[in-house]
């Protein structure tokens, strides 16, 4: 009876192990590669029958066994590598590479380095996909862009794909600290882990950078804007040259934020002063030291007098004067210089969304030709929602790149599901109508608008050491989608969504459909839960974890969340007007129009620039009082209803995934509530306003929400 009960345990435990095996801890990402449908792989496998890759570099090499992964896994059998071409043949390489390709005569001319055509031919009466690009990289790309046409379903049998990047420069900015800590960083400690390397590279770099591949991104700032001078010594730069090493075979440079002190705390200088010619010289060395450690270093980002860090300014000099020193020093080596135009000062009284504008305008066109001036998506910090940044409409002469945060500083962490496609996609198709209608911000990030030389796109990431890599599984959205938009800012963001949920989780239509559906509501319920109506910069100080909007005690005054949203007795929000800080100017004028008309503002960004009067009649009829509370309260319900939606779709998900989404969705509408509730309890103080009929009361009074602490929170 022993023996048999032990060998019943025994079993048992095995198949657990076997099934925690099978378990997805979200490791894989959206390159899963899972065999698809019986049906499917019947009509995929005679076209896909073998891979001929031409060329043995080390990118090739990458190309070819992410095929060989895909289609294996896909398949679900071993797919033929290197066979004579014949039918069912992929056929991966450049012209230089392969005569047959060459012999092809396809039209490559136009797509540059990185660009592919996936063209359906027939040789001989056998059909055969050729992908081909001009150089390696771009061929890994087409690797990549043909194995998603397989995990999403689409038909392979007749392609004709040309691809093209929009944008020069696709970037991951990490706040990743030397101390393995990340700024703003949900999903655990930084994935560099600096004590072990040069010598020791975790082969979780490799994936990090086919992930990266994947969606087209081509560069990576390893280490926080708050940068340490030390990331630019000897010891740090072979770090960062041992990742760049691994990088490199994917497409993927690597930058360094650069601290503008640093002359003085490693170089021994007693001055940081961009027109010193000592410093000059320093920065010099500096830029020769790194490009003989790394080669195809691509440059430095900089954040400069923001925050309290250094920069020009402390020796009555400007952005351009330090932009350029930094660009004269990197030119030689074909590096750039990215910017940072997130800039605010308390010795600068006025309207904190005016700052960049007014210090980065009058230097339009000043700027050396290999500087990129970095703008924030909004005037203010990555909020929920913001309107476009005025600088997109205003620096003709200077390239502008655009800087999101994929990482949800202000969305709730990782346990708050928010798909930021639509935040991306909004501010992208915003019309700055800088040269007449349809100047989208995003033809101004692609150089279309203006003829930039430089273009680019950078994101924060919300990498970490999380075995899931974000935090959580629909956080890996958001990485996707920027990648995505990084290289063709036109897309759309729903079938940016599609995609990924297809390669994620499930290609079947009873799931896409709701769980799209539910992505594309996400962040529109969050929105709606903290700051509905314009409403910005409430969350509590420091950490901005949950509601603050009492806070009115910081040093600065724009530290404080009293500060915009100027609740009174008459009203609510901060005036932008010509009446008010005049920030609406700053815009091309149809649009400050627009902005500066009580009538004709958005209501999404209604408090943004008007201060209303809480009785003001809104679209639906209710007065502002009443719709703000009832904004609040429909968040609330969102989340409700995005927990019933997940449940509904358990039958497609594995159950580990399923049971972290759904328990995540869980505190997501109970800090909703608490949002809610929290934020009615304030502003009701002010407004001396009942609450509209069938609302319940904050279930506890303003002191309980007031007294909430939380040292600890991460990310700060």
């Amino acid at each position: 009876m022993f023996r048999t009960l032990f060998h019943g345990l025994l079993a048992l435990a095995l198949l657990g192990l076997a099934g925690a095996a099978r378990a997805e801890d979200g490791y894989d990402l959206w390159l899963r590669y899972r065999p698809i449908e019986a049906e499917w792989q019947a009509r995929y496998r005679p076209v896909a029958a073998s891979i001929v890759v031409a060329g043995d570099s080390p990118t090739m090499r990458i190309a070819s066994a992410e095929l060989k992964r895909g289609l294996d896994g896909l398949l679900g059998g071993a797919v033929a590598e290197d066979q004579p071409a014949g039918a069912g043949a992929i056929l991966v390489g450049t012209p230089e590479e392969s005569p047959m390709i060459d012999a092809l005569g396809l039209p490559l001319e136009s797509m540059g380095r990185e660009g592919y055509l996936i063209r359906s031919i027939r040789i001989g009466g056998k059909p055969m996909t050729v992908i081909a690009a001009n150089d390696d990289v771009g061929a890994l790309y087409g690797a990549f862009h043909f194995l998603r046409l397989i995990q999403t379903r689409q038909p392979i049998e007749a392609l004709d794909i040309r691809s093209t990047p929009k944008v020069q420069l696709r970037l991951l900015n990490h706040w990743d600290n030397l101390d393995r800590s990340v700024e703003r960083g949900y999903a655990g400690q930084s994935i560099w882990d600096w004590w072990k390397l040069p010598d020791f590279k975790d082969p979780r770099y490799t994936d990090y950078a086919r992930a990266n591949a994947s969606i087209g991104i081509n560069g990576t700032v390893l280490n926080n804007v708050n940068a340490k001078a030390d990331s630019l010594t000897a010891p740090w730069i072979g770090k960062a040259a041992a990742l760049a090493d691994i990088f490199r075979p994917y497409g993927i440079r690597v930058y360094l934020s650069a601290r503008f002190s640093a002359p003085i705390e490693i170089g021994g200088l007693k001055t940081a002063d961009p027109l010193d010619p000592q410093v000059r010289a320093w920065w010099k060395a500096k830029a020769d030291e790194i490009y003989r450690a790394i080669p195809d270093f691509g440059g430095f980002l900089v954040k400069a007098n923001s925050e309290g860090q250094p920069g020009p300014q402390d020796y009555k000099r400007t952005h351009a004067d330090g932009a350029n020193m930094l660009a004269e020093a990197v030119a030689p080596h074909g590096g750039v210089v990215m910017w940072r135009a997130f800039v605010y000062s308390h010795e600068t009284p006025d309207d904190r969304a005016k700052q960049a504008y007014n210090e980065f305008k009058p230097f339009d066109g000043r700027f050396a030709d290999n500087v990129i001036v970095q703008v924030k998506n909004g005037a203010i910090d990555f909020q929920p929602r913001e309107p476009f940044h005025p600088l997109f409409g205003a620096m003709p002469k200077t390239p502008l790149m655009m800087e999101f945060q994929i990482t949800k500083e202000y969305l709730g962490f990782a346990t708050h599901l928010a798909y930021l496609g639509t935040l991306f996609e909004e501010t992208l198709a915003a019309d700055t109508r800088a040269k007449g209608e349809g100047s989208t911000v995003a033809k101004v990030i692609d150089g279309s608008l203006h003829g930039y030389r430089l273009t680019g796109m950078a994101g924060v990431a919300n990498i970490g050491s999380d075995r899931n890599w974000s935090g959580s599984h629909f956080d890996q959205a958001n990485w996707y989608a920027f990648g995505r938009m990084a290289w063709n800012p036109d897309m759309k963001a729903r079938p940016i969504a599609e995609e990924w949920a297809r390669m994620t989780f499930s290609n079947q239509q009873g799931f896409v459909s709701p769980a799209v559906d539910m992505m594309m509501g996400s962040r529109e319920i969050v929105v709606d839960y903290m700051t509905p109506l314009g409403l910005h910069h409430l969350m509590a100080s420091g950490h901005h974890y949950g509601p603050g909007p009492w806070v009115d005690d910081l040093e600065r005054a724009d530290w404080n969340p009293v500060y915009y949203h100027r609740a009174d007795a008459a009203g609510i929000g901060f005036d932008r007007t010509k009446a008010g800080s005049d920030a609406v100017s700053q815009y091309a004028p149809p649009v400050a129009r627009m902005f500066g008309d009580i009538d004709t503002v958005p209501e999404r960004d209604l408090l943004w620039f008007h201060h209303v009067g809480w009785d003001r009649r809104m679209a639906s009829g209710r007065t502002l009082w009443d719709e703000l509370v009832a904004r609040y309260g429909r968040g609330v319900r969102g989340v409700e209803s995005m927990q019933r939606d997940w449940t509904r779709l358990a039958p497609f998900v594995d159950a580990e995934r399923h049971r972290e989404v759904a328990t995540f969705l869980a505190i997501q509408r109970h800090e909703a509530k608490w949002w809610r509730d929290a934020s009615i309890a304030y502003f009701q103080t002010i407004s001396k306003r009942p609450l509209p009929a069938g609302e319940a009361p904050p279930e506890h009074p303003l002191s309980w929400y007031r007294a909430l602490n939380f040292p600890f929170a991460p990310g700060h």
